[in-house]
């Protein structure tokens, strides 16, 4: 049976509730909802999911965290599950760290904060086609 996750990774509760809530509303229950407040916790989410080749695996992650910035965490995810879609959400990372997780790994697409709502719906579903 396919199983269809979005994690969503920002050191920001108040971010992770609101695209948690955006992504609810318009996918209903297509997907399950997963947040972490770090890239460690998110990592430990992944394990516990215990997830397999038919999972379609969506994360959506800041760049600017403590501990692990986002690009090592995307790097981190995409050696472990390289057909993952990766998405970075962030208002401050540089164009030398979007390159590296682009080439390192797979980054499908990076979004700005302030994010529009439509946009991340449209990469998501664009993302899905590919996978």
């Amino acid at each position: 049976m396919e199983k269809n996750v979005i994690l969503c990774v920002d050191d920001e509760k108040i971010i992770l509730d609101s695209i948690k809530a955006q992504l609810k509303e318009n996918y209903g229950n297509l997907f399950l909802y997963e947040t972490a407040e770090s890239a460690t916790e998110a990592l430990d989410i992944i394990e516990d999911l215990e997830l397999d080749l038919s999972t379609n695996l969506i994360i959506i992650s800041d760049w600017l965290m403590p501990v692990i910035k986002g690009d090592e965490f995307l790097i981190k995810v995409h050696q472990m599950y390289p057909n993952a879609l990766k998405i970075m959400l962030t208002g401050h990372a540089d164009y030398k760290s979007i390159k590296k997780t682009e080439d390192e790994a797979d980054l499908y697409k990076c979004i700005k904060k302030p994010w529009v709502r439509s946009e991340l719906f449209s990469c998501i579903d664009s993302g899905l086609q590919l996978t």
